[in-house]
């Protein structure tokens, strides 16, 4: 298999994004999280995350190590791109990468990756009079007084002499 293949089933799934980062691998991501990291280089090495079960499963596999620093994330490492994995297989544990981040994305950023309209919150306003306890902005006086009075030190009561 080769680098464009990976680029191809990568950049079908919606919403990704791929750049180049640490000078030569190539990291698809969405929502601006990793879901898979290629070496430009040859051998190929690539990298993806995958569920605990799958994880334990891949790793006994020849070809197929746990990936240098982001194991404890499950991440999973070809040594070769081709090697271990077949094409087809491959495609399902790259949807299930996506599938992995995708989910731990703020719901509003998932839905515009669907294409769905965001709905905003409505914020209702009390009166802003009501609410301005502190005086005019920056004049020093507020809930406590004047700035003279607070010892220049917020929250804390001028000290007295005993």
């Amino acid at each position: 298999m080769m680098l464009d293949a990976v680029r191809q089933i990568c950049r079908a799934l919606p919403g990704v994004t791929e750049d180049i980062k640490w000078g030569a691998d190539l990291a698809f991501s969405v929502g601006g999280e990793m879901f898979c990291v290629v070496n430009v280089d040859p051998p190929h090495q690539i990298s993806f995350k995958c569920t605990p079960e799958e994880f334990g499963d891949l790793v006994e596999r020849p070809g197929l190590i746990p990936a240098p620093y982001l194991a404890r994330a499950m991440w999973v490492q070809e040594s070769a791109l081709g090697e271990a994995l077949e094409r087809p297989e491959l495609e399902r544990l790259l949807r299930t990468s996506y599938e992995l981040v995708r989910a731990k994305l703020p719901r509003r950023m998932r839905e515009a990756l669907d294409g769905r309209p965001v709905d905003r919150p409505r914020r209702f306003r009390k009166d802003r009079r009501a609410q301005n306890t502190k005086g005019v902005r920056g004049s020093g006086a507020g809930r406590r007084g004047p700035a003279s009075d607070r010892a220049g030190v917020r929250g804390r009561a001028p000290r007295r002499k005993r």
